[in-house]
């Protein structure tokens, strides 16, 4: 499914997937780095929408129903020069036409990176 997609181009990889949270991690490195050095803010709101997409898929009617992105905000609050972050995404809001995720970024010391919102449409499928 995310074969030649952003997600595996970023090197995004899926660990943790339950209904209202999923985890992932994605490399810093030259896939995700912006050109002085340090993690790109465009390739954390990528990981951020990857994560909160995967767990509004798992929450909705998979036969009636299809899941996008209406709205992301994030606040880069540690720079990161390489290693591997690790997007948690929790469910704040399940509605019948959208979801709010919270996405929270963090480094291998648990430190945090970004913190983001995204809401999630929910989009009848066309019969």
């Amino acid at each position: 499914m995310i074969e030649n997609t952003l997600v595996a181009a970023l090197g995004i990889e899926i660990t943790h997937l339950e209904k209202g949270k999923v985890v992932a991690t994605m490399p810093v490195d030259e896939r995700t780095r912006q050109p002085f050095g340090i993690l790109h803010g465009g390739a954390s709101v990528a990981l951020a929408e990857t994560v909160a997409s995967f767990g509004a898929y798992e929450l909705i009617d998979k036969e009636t129903e299809v899941v996008a992105g209406l709205e992301i905000n994030a606040n880069h609050v540690r720079p990161k020069a390489d290693g591997m972050v690790t997007a948690v995404a929790t469910v704040l809001h399940q509605g019948r036409t959208t979801m709010v995720w919270d996405i929270k970024i963090t480094d291998e010391q648990d430190r945090l990176i970004c913190v983001s919102r995204c809401t999630m449409a929910v989009i009848k499928k066309k019969k």
